[in-house]
């Protein structure tokens, strides 16, 4: 007797824990935003562990309804579509809360990071061009696109080595 298993959907498992992973996320970084912490950057990495923890949750979860199996594409998947929720939402919300709810926040970010280029040593004039640089990547479709891209490149080397940590291939013969 030969009887296939259905096998769960990728996509709605990955859905799930990205909407979930990017409300912890953007939750996280409204309190960084608030306490005007957000030139910290340990405290800003630390949202990387917020998108671990998803990734890992959406994969257990994926293993446990799909009968204890994943395979390496699977969580590949499973991880880079987590990671771009993930990185979507949270883009729409830095541009959403910097637009609308503290105008001045993105001013502080960069008097704060030109104080610190001066500090490094850099002349007036190589800051006043790093700074102009910066300015050109403060429209909304580059906070979100950069939000979404930047997500999605670093879930995706993510998931490179939880895949194959997770992973469990179903056997050949069954």
């Amino acid at each position: 007797m030969n009887e296939t298993l259905p096998q769960p959907s990728v996509t709605s498992v990955a859905l799930k824990y990205g909407f979930i992973t990017a409300l912890v996320g953007v939750v996280y970084t409204l309190i960084i935003m608030v306490a005007n912490l957000g030139d910290n950057r340990w405290l800003s990495g630390l949202s990387y562990l917020i998108l671990i923890a998803g990734i890992v949750l959406a994969m257990k979860q994926y293993k446990t309804i799909n009968y204890g199996y994943m395979s390496y594409g699977q969580g590949l998947g499973i991880g880079t579509l987590v990671s771009a929720i993930f990185g979507l939402l949270s883009g729409i919300f830095v541009w959403l809360y910097t637009s609308f709810v503290d105008t001045e926040y993105m001013s502080r970010m960069m008097e704060k990071q030109s104080e610190a280029l001066l500090d490094q040593g850099m002349s007036d004039e190589q800051v006043e061009q790093a700074m102009a640089m910066t300015e050109n990547f403060q429209g909304p479709l580059a906070m979100i696109l950069g939000g979404l891209v930047g997500a999605v490149v670093i879930g995706f080397l993510l998931s490179l080595i939880l895949s194959a940590i997770m992973k469990n291939n179903r056997p050949e013969f069954e």
